[in-house]
């Protein structure tokens, strides 16, 4: 449905978009992320031909948008971050005047009823758009998107000014769109793209940075798999803790055990990491119960999509420009990451300094 090919933006000597391809496919809802000035704005201002490329080609529909925009932009629907509204014109108005603008052959009457129902906005259509809430003009933005059911969304930032409740019934808006429309969605509220794309594209510096599902992303950026676990000890004595956290480090999997601090009474938390290779649940599990310890917590400590977004966009995960002599890009810089800090490997992982482990080993009985 929309295919990115080696699309390029230069403004000056500056190349604002370098190089970057992807494919969108019917009936998926793509999440599009970056940080400012990473580009992102500037490539959907190009899917949407709102400005041209430099190089490179966008279909839509199998449509290019340079050779024949028209035809493109009718397979669009486009929701910018400032909603295109004409405050002075009732939402009626308004609405009549996009299904003229889009020369939509839809039935005016009936169409327009189905497009105000889905966006809840049909007890306003009568009122001025500039007496509306921020809320109810976002709203109104997002039904001139609809109109003429184009089959490509595009949406920027589609729940600014909204309420908690109104966010979520967006959300839900979204997630039923994505059934019949290509949407490509654009936030900066990392946990409504989590909660509602199939797919997320994290652009960076002009490049793309991480292409897939959130959990593709993670494991690809990091081998670490950890878990924290609360465990009550017999005795409800500090001897307890360096008791479990050996017991638990004797266990197969087992890469590494940290007790960290007292919850409650005897109650301590256990920073554990295991090889990525063995599900340690249950043998953690059958121990605790033979030794007759109470497991209160076990949570996988998964990362988030904000700490993907973080690893990502703060470290050097890709080049910044092509090698100006070969033209091809310049290799991924490799990195290591240390205790959220991202910093360039001045040596291979197998000669990384021991010296942070050998602390650890020698901080309160912690391997």
């Amino acid at each position: 449905m929309i295919e990115v090919k080696n699309l390029v933006k230069r403004y000056g000597d500056k190349r604002a978009v370098n190089n970057i391809s992807f494919k969108v496919e019917k009936g998926e809802i793509l999440g599009f992320l970056g940080p400012n000035g990473a580009g992102k704005s500037t490539t959907m201002n190009m899917l949407t031909g709102y400005i041209s490329s430099t190089s490179g080609q966008i279909l839509i529909n199998n449509t290019d948008i340079l050779e024949d925009p028209k035809k493109a932009k009718a397979n669009i629907g486009y929701l910018p971050e400032i909603p295109p509204l004409y405050v002075d014109m009732t939402v009626d108005g308004y609405l009549n005047f996009v299904y003229d603008l889009k020369k939509c052959k839809l039935p005016r009457k009936a169409h327009l009823k189905d497009v105000c129902d889905l966006c809840k906005i049909s007890d306003v259509r009568k009122r001025l758009i500039k007496n509306l809430s921020k809320g109810y003009k976002q709203r109104v933005g997002l039904a001139q998107a609809l109109i003429n059911n184009p089959p490509v969304l595009i949406l920027d930032e589609p729940t600014v000014g909204l309420d908690p409740n109104q966010i979520i019934e967006i959300r839900s808006l979204i997630k039923k769109l994505g059934k019949r429309h290509t949407v490509i969605l654009s936030s900066h509220i990392l946990p409504e793209i989590q909660a509602v794309c199939d797919r997320i594209i994290i652009i960076n510096k002009g490049v793309v940075a991480a292409d897939g599902t959130a959990d593709e992303i993670a494991s690809s950026i990091t081998n670490e798999h950890k878990m924290t676990l609360r465990i009550e000890g017999p005795t409800h004595t500090a001897s307890d803790k360096v008791l479990i956290a050996d017991a638990i480090r004797a266990l197969d999997g087992i890469k590494y055990v940290r007790a960290d601090m007292e919850r409650e009474k005897g109650i301590y938390d256990y920073d554990v990491e295991t090889d990525g290779k063995t599900d340690v649940r249950r043998a953690i599990n059958a121990l605790c119960s033979e030794k007759g310890w109470n497991i209160l917590m076990l949570q996988l400590s998964d990362l988030t999509l904000e700490d993907i977004f973080m690893k990502i966009t703060t470290g050097e995960q890709f080049a910044d420009s092509e090698d100006e002599n070969s033209g091809k890009p310049k290799p991924r810089i490799n990195l290591v990451f240390d205790n959220g800090d991202t910093n360039k490997a001045d040596k291979a992982p197998d000669e990384a300094d021991d010296s942070s482990q050998e602390a650890d080993e020698d901080n309160g009985g912690e391997q």
